[in-house]
């Protein structure tokens, strides 16, 4: 059983981890303010090669792996769990680009995604659907040599932002569920669609929002695979999704945990460093070792998905313990730091923040725990 990374992984390691604490970490609160993420740095990313660099080297991708996407977004979230998001959505909606649009649309597409040069949103959840998602509402009627889509999507991330959507919508008949589901690769400037933004608790630089389709008219030549296989291909990238996004939360709170190591051992109370205290240290060291095991469930996510073997279990496990822990972590930090925690002054607070949404976002608690369920004991553990 080896720990290291090759050689290779710990250059392009070194790389992120530069870009990021240098160009990202002097950001973070200016992003949030704003309410975006500027589009030169996602393209100095991508020049990086820290973007989807798991994708086909025909795409301009690195060939590199889940391992090393991992890698990549970990070192990047420590500086912005935001920014993670360009990491985390373009390895997604990258592989279902790559994987099911017709070959002359991903030769175009994929690679610009590579380069930073395109955001693509992934627009599945609806406002009556949430962890339900099979039961899509959302039509495309088939005209012609045209779909006509018509509905609302919710809960998107990077809304206002987005060049393109992968969008799920209904070809076949309600009671049909997931096998009635088709994607669509939609240019989100197309006739008819429309963007609301939320105002929500963290993670304003990514922005949240609803898309609406109103009649948008897209040529066949946009759908993604056959008709009725949206909803699988989506699930099965969830898998590896989920991976990325425990080590994404987990790299946000450790940036709250190694500064609150500092700080207590700078801080003074009763003529002593605040870490002569084991009612300071434990929970820190407590914090240390949960984080530490976490990790290690994530990049084994990852490594089983690059041999080519099951993780769904796996992938459930993180989702639903990663962001938990991280923002236990987090809340911790926050309140070690004493009054001066408390103040958007330090990063703690935003961070809580961020990881939130994440708690939520691309399955809850509940249903990753229902998964693992499932994956021991089969559909038994699945309610209908």
């Amino acid at each position: 059983m080896d720990f290291d990374f090759t050689p290779e992984q710990d250059a392009i390691r070194d790389t992120a981890r530069r870009f990021a604490r240098e160009r990202l970490a002097p950001g973070y609160a200016a992003r949030e303010a704003s309410g975006r993420i500027d589009r030169d740095l996602v393209r100095e990313m991508g020049a990086l090669g820290l973007i989807a660099p798991e994708l086909p080297q025909h795409f301009g991708g690195l060939d590199a792996g889940g391992v090393t996407s991992g890698i990549i977004i970990e070192e990047v979230s420590y500086a912005d769990l935001n920014v993670g998001y360009i990491c985390l959505l373009s390895s997604l909606n990258g592989f279902i680009v790559a994987s099911h649009a017709r070959p002359d649309i991903a030769q175009t597409l994929v690679p610009r995604i590579i380069a930073g040069e395109s955001i693509v949103a992934l627009a599945l959840t609806e406002p009556g659907g949430g962890s339900d998602a099979a039961s899509l509402t959302m039509s495309a009627r088939r005209d012609g040599s045209s779909y006509v889509l018509k509905g609302e999507k919710t809960s998107i991330s990077l809304v206002t932002q987005a060049d393109h959507a992968i969008v799920f919508a209904r070809t076949g008949q309600p009671g049909e569920r997931a096998r009635g589901v088709t994607a669509f690769l939609v240019p989100m400037d197309a006739a008819g669609i429309s963007r609301s933004a939320f105002t929500d608790v963290g993670s304003a630089a990514v922005g949240r929002g609803s898309i609406f389709f109103d009649e948008v008219r897209v040529d066949e030549s946009c759908r993604l695979g056959s008709d009725g296989a949206g909803f699988h291909q989506v699930m099965n990238g969830f898998d590896y999704s989920r991976a990325l996004i425990g080590l994404q939360v987990l790299a946000a709170a450790q940036a709250s945990l190694d500064e609150t190591w500092k700080y207590i051992t700078e801080r003074h109370a009763f003529g002593n460093p605040l870490a002569r205290y084991q009612g300071v240290t434990e929970p820190l060291a407590e914090a240390e070792t949960l984080m530490s095991a976490a990790k290690l469930l994530c990049y084994k996510a990852l490594w089983l998905r690059d041999q080519g073997r099951p993780h769904t279990a796996e992938a459930a496990m993180v989702k639903w313990w990663a962001p938990k822990l991280a923002f236990e972590t987090t809340h911790r930090c926050l309140l070690t730091h004493g009054h001066s925690g408390y103040s958007r002054d330090l990063p703690h607070q935003q961070r809580l923040r961020d990881v939130l949404g994440l708690m939520i976002g691309d399955g809850t608690e509940q249903i990753q725990k229902m998964i693992v369920a499932r994956e021991k004991v089969g559909r038994v553990a699945v309610p209908y």
